[in-house]
């Protein structure tokens, strides 16, 4: 299996700060990638992460607020700058087609790859292929805005002590796969099920039905904590989420890895987003994410 892990461009909300860029995550998924919401001056810490413009297969937009959706510019102008040879397929609100369209076109440029644009104006799957399902589901901000969903289908894994147990063997392995029997002996007896991996991101939004769904059962959450509690009167009214909302959330939907991001520059103490999460009652692996960080997808059970 090729790797899978987040790397983290940019972790700052609204604006950078001295030590935070721009939002901006990239997902390595089985040799396709997915960009995140790339800020502006996502192409420069692409090059500092070591992420280049032919490891992008999908772009993924939450919303057009700026601070989302800024460095779509440049790391479009840099696919084709690169000639990149597959194809991209960008994702994003319907309702914000004009910003698309004005960022894919802001300055001159000789356009090399024929980027597929892919509008998102409902709820459901945006893309089924043999590794992963892409899904998405509505969140609630002051303008439209998605979030994003992986999904690896559940599989069967082989049980060497049973196959040998019922003397399955050679090209009856295979056979037993393909057919679900051989000689009387079923599938079942000789495999167990292999839950598929599954991977969300989930950005600017208040509390709601979307959020949780994107969670549930999660591997790994990337989830925005842009105020701590004792703001969330602030995170309500500017459609944001509390580290501890964003834990609680995670500790309801199982999540075995979350990720904090989207920090406010109000904040001086990365620790305290961690702490309010642990006080949230989230008991699984945490991370405060921050820039150029690498975080592996976790290993199955």
């Amino acid at each position: 299996m090729s790797a899978r892990e987040l790397v983290v461009l940019g972790t700052a909300s609204q604006v950078p700060t001295r030590r935070r860029n721009h939002n901006g995550y990239f997902l390595r998924w089985d040799g396709q990638g997915f960009l995140f919401d790339p800020g502006e001056g996502t192409q420069r810490q692409m090059l500092s992460a070591g992420v280049a413009a032919h490891d992008i297969h999908r772009i993924c937009v939450t919303h057009f607020h700026g601070d989302h959706s800024l460095g779509l510019a440049g790391v479009i102008q840099r696919i084709n700058l690169d000639q990149v040879p597959h194809q991209v397929t960008a994702h994003y609100p319907a309702s914000g087609q004009r910003f698309f369209e004005r960022l894919r076109y802001a300055t001159a440029y000789r356009e090399s790859v024929d980027i597929t644009e892919a509008p998102v104006d409902a709820e459901g799957t945006l893309a089924t292929t043999a590794s992963y399902t892409l899904e998405t589901r509505k969140l609630s901000h002051p303008v439209e805005s998605y979030g994003y969903r992986i999904v690896e289908p559940d599989a069967r894994r082989m049980l060497p002590e049973k196959l040998a147990e019922h003397g399955i063997a050679g090209p009856d392995v295979g056979r037993i796969q393909r057919e679900g029997a051989v000689g009387g002996v079923t599938l079942d007896q000789v495999s167990e099920e292999r839950r598929g991996q599954r991977f969300a991101f989930v950005m600017d939004t208040r509390l709601c039905d979307g959020v949780h769904a994107l969670a549930e059962g999660c591997d790994l959450l990337v989830i925005e904590s842009t105020f701590l509690d004792e703001d969330e009167r602030l995170a309500v009214d500017h459609g944001h989420l509390t580290a501890g909302q964003a834990a609680r959330v995670a500790r309801d939907a199982g999540v075995r890895h979350l990720v904090l991001t989207h920090f406010s520059q109000r904040y001086g103490d990365p620790g305290e987003f961690e702490r309010q999460a642990r006080a949230a009652g989230y008991e699984g692996e945490l991370t405060v994410a921050a820039d150029l960080m690498r975080v592996a997808v976790p290993k199955r059970v």
